[in-house]
């Protein structure tokens, strides 16, 4: 996913004294954000074998992806907010121990609700590290050029983390344990933590202000409410009770939230920032999206290990492509939009997704790999990555100085919210159809449950192509920036 940072940083150089220890402190926070990044990939390849272990239902395993997603996206604005009232190394440095913590609690899970529940606390931890590594880097680094190099090392880590993760997490779960993709966590996140002690600067503003604590639990219960009422949705059914209740008390929260945001003095979400038309825009293609790519690494997992046979390690590696063109993608699209504008590129490139969604939907339990699956993943990959760059940077044209820090966050959240919610509906989207498939195909064996299970996957990847294709028309429609937009702070921003 795309690194954002906050606009009136960018912008504004600092002075005063350089920091002697400014690289040594970078490359604390890098392995930080490493960390961060490689958690969520990780753990994707490992999913399938700690489903066996712990003995996850179907229905029940997107809580492993989306506990964290949920408490990172949910908590993410409050995290920012926390860092700048404590000070951004005490929160860097808690936050990196209580990682550690989860992490290890996580990889020792005897039962699902105990890796859940570790999952849950490592993306709220994660939501106070994120915020603050930002922050620290931009405060360390008071001099434009390096400053400029210190965000191309955060964002290269950003980009080229995922694909790093996926091995790592073939690797560790096919040659030790599943359990290791999240214990590796815990020796790293020490050393980050003993060393940020040691060679990070203390930094807080000067202002000070209250928490929005009902906002940021109205946000995540109304959130969490959804997710459940998705996932319930698999074992009793889109119009029972029990589905309907949670959707509508997700909904009802959701309004108490807008509510408490109009009132509050120091709102954690000021309603002004989504109300301009290209931000708005922006964010709502940015929310389209999540929903729809988180939930498709999750699929294609599954399809690798489970029906095509692949191995821990292959599986990691087959996912390449996505690295690379997401990152091809980034770099064309970069320099593309000092000249084009955002919107001709962000609605190319979720059309290209779309399409290549599309083609995914005719997989079959032994379609080859770069007769299939290989021009389908740099179609998606391509068009996501062309995306990102001027997707983060149109979040951030024409915000208010004050707000320019919720908007940069705004784009993490709307990309975390949008995974929790898509695993949590398009798993059961999928599993609903593999169930309704093999009803109509009783005693076909293992070949029956093979394609069942495909029929899901693919089930799946028609509404996410659907998605994205909505994503598209948003761009196209709500969009207008043009290249004159384009701040040359904004361009250094959308190049990172």
């Amino acid at each position: 996913m795309a690194s954002t940072m906050q606009a009136t940083d960018l912008a504004r150089p600092g002075s005063g004294q350089a920091d002697p220890n400014r690289f040594r402190a970078l490359a604390v926070i890098a392995v930080a954000q490493l960390m961060i990044v490689l958690d969520a990939t990780v753990v994707t390849i490992a999913l399938p074998s700690a489903q066996r272990a712990l003995h996850i239902s179907v229905a029940n395993r997107q809580w492993v992806l989306t506990a964290y997603t949920l408490a990172f996206g949910g908590l993410l604005l409050l995290g920012g907010r926390v860092a700048d009232y404590l000070g951004r190394k005490r929160v860097f440095v808690f936050s990196l121990l209580g990682f550690a913590g989860a992490s290890a609690l996580g990889g020792l899970a005897q039962n699902a609700p105990m890796l859940f529940a570790a999952r849950a606390v490592q993306g709220a931890m994660a939501a106070m590290m994120a915020p603050a590594a930002l922050s620290l880097i931009t405060v360390t680094f008071t001099e434009s050029r390096e400053r400029a190099r210190a965000f191309g090392v955060y964002g290269a880590i950003s980009g080229g983390g995922a694909a790093i993760g996926l091995i790592l997490g073939g690797l560790l779960t096919q040659y030790v344990s599943w359990r290791w993709t999240l214990l590796i966590n815990v020796p790293v996140a020490i050393f980050a933590a003993v060393a940020g002690t040691r060679l990070v600067r203390e930094s807080r503003p000067g202002h000070q202000g209250s928490y929005d604590v009902p906002g940021a639990l109205t946000a995540t219960a109304a959130l969490v409410a959804v997710v459940y009422g998705f996932t319930r949705a698999e074992v009793d059914g889109w119009s029972s009770a029990a589905t309907l209740t949670l959707v509508v008390v997700g909904a009802v929260l959701l309004a108490v939230f807008v509510a408490i945001e109009r009132r509050t003095r120091n709102p954690l979400l000021p309603l002004r920032v989504l109300v301009d038309r290209n931000r708005g825009g922006s964010f709502l293609a940015m929310l389209l999206a999540g929903i729809a790519m988180f939930a498709t690494f999750l699929f294609l997992t599954y399809y690798f290990q489970q029906t095509q046979g692949y191995s821990a390690v292959r599986a990691g590696f087959a996912f390449l492509p996505f690295s690379a063109g997401i990152i091809t993608g980034a770099t064309l699209s970069s320099r593309l939009l000092p000249r084009t504008g955002p919107r001709a590129i962000m609605t190319a490139g979720f059309a290209l997704a779309a399409a290549g969604l599309v083609v995914f939907t005719f997989i079959q339990p032994h379609s080859a790999f770069f007769g299939h699956i290989f021009p389908a993943e740099l179609m998606v990959s391509l068009g996501m990555g062309s995306s990102f760059v001027p997707l983060s940077s149109t979040a951030l044209v024409g915000v208010d100085p004050a707000d320019a820090g919720v908007a940069s966050a705004l784009v993490n959240t709307m990309q975390q919210t949008g995974g929790s919610l898509g695993v949590s509906l398009l798993n059961t989207v999928a599993a609903s159809a593999t169930t309704g498939y093999l009803r109509s195909h009783l005693g076909g064996g293992s070949a029956a449950t093979a394609s069942a299970a495909v029929h899901g996957y693919t089930t799946a990847f028609s509404v996410s192509a659907g998605l994205l294709a909505a994503a598209a028309v948003a761009c196209l429609v709500l969009l207008r920036p043009s290249r004159h937009d384009m701040s040359p702070e904004l361009e250094v921003a959308a190049a990172l």
